[in-house]
Formats: structure tokens, C-alpha cells, sequence
């Protein structure tokens, strides 16, 4: 059962990921959720270290693109300054998002990565898929209300699969 839930990767932040740990594991695209993993869900501009991380991103010819459960009208105020496409009502953890997202970007599964900090949204839909995934600490402590559901249910869950996955632990990056 904690398999579903269980993430290829586990790092503390989405800015800690760098072109070469990406291009490292053959990856060209990384798809990410918007609120606690790209941006504050309570700052929508976001920050310098976010306009960096997608410069560096940008410079090294690696895709990005949100995928998120949000409306698309709260994913367009972020997404359209920063240059980004993305996928709304993706309903993670159901891969429908994922899919429409693989197949606008004409990539290979194999090529791509699903970063997020839930493990019952992010990373199950990554595993639904056949994709590889990246847990992410939320960037900030607080959540949105329907989010502090999913938040009670996961802290059972990511407690049974750190047992049953010793190896995985938090990481500074994909090395």
C-alpha cells in the first residue's frame, strides 16, 4: 500500500533541484505544483530564488510547467508573469493532469519528473502514472484549509513509508 505513496526522491526544496542533478537522471521536464512547492501559497508573486531557479532552468533548455488541482484563473495570476504554462483541475492524484501535460509537451515519460510537497496528491499521481517524483518540504508551515485535510491524513502515511524505505531521506539534491 505506502508504494503509491512513496517518491523516487525526497529534497528540501524545489530551488535545490539544479539543471545538472536533472539532466543527471535524464530528466527535461519537471512538472510541479504550484502552492508550498513553487511559490508560498500565500505569495503569488513568489521570490528572487524562484525567478533564479527558473532562469537556471530556462538556460539549461529544462521544461517546467505547473500542474495543479487550483482553478485555472489562480494559476494564471503566477503562471503568466513567470512565463509558464501549466494544467488546471489537474485532480491529482488521478494522472489526467499528467497526461495532458506529457502530451502538450511532446515528451517522453521517462524524460520527466513530478515535483510536489503532498504525498497523497503529488506523489500519487506521479506512481498512477509511471513517472518519477520528488517530495518537496512545503515552503512555508501553513495551508490552505482543504489543504490541512489532506495534511492530517499524510502524516500516517509518510510515517508508514519512511518505515518501510529507510533509504529515503531528506536531500539537499538528487545525488
Amino acid at each position: 500500500m505506502s508504494e503509491k505513496y512513496t517518491p523516487t526522491w525526497m529534497v528540501d526544496a524545489i530551488y535545490r533541484l539544479t539543471p545538472e542533478n536533472l539532466k543527471s537522471q535524464g530528466i527535461k521536464v519537471v512538472l510541479t505544483d504550484l502552492d508550498n512547492t513553487l511559490i508560498a501559497w500565500n505569495n503569488p508573486d513568489g521570490t528572487k530564488e524562484l525567478h533564479q531557479w527558473l532562469d537556471a532552468m530556462s538556460a539549461a533548455d529544462i521544461g517546467v510547467m505547473i500542474v495543479s488541482n487550483n482553478k485555472a484563473e489562480r494559476i494564471a495570476r503566477i503562471a503568466n508573469p513567470l512565463g509558464l504554462d501549466y494544467v488546471s483541475r489537474a485532480f491529482k492524484p488521478l494522472t489526467r493532469g499528467l497526461h495532458e501535460a506529457v502530451d502538450r509537451l511532446q515528451v517522453d515519460k521517462a524524460q520527466v519528473v513530478m515535483v510536489g510537497d503532498q504525498l497523497l496528491t503529488d506523489v500519487w499521481a506521479a506512481n498512477n502514472f509511471g513517472i518519477r517524483s520528488i517530495l518537496v518540504k512545503p515552503l512555508i508551515e501553513t495551508d490552505q484549509w482543504n489543504t490541512k485535510i489532506n495534511r492530517f491524513f499524510e502524516k500516517g502515511v509518510k510515517k508508514n513509508m519512511l518505515k518501510n524505505h529507510p533509504e529515503l531521506t531528506w536531500r539537499t539534491n538528487l545525488d
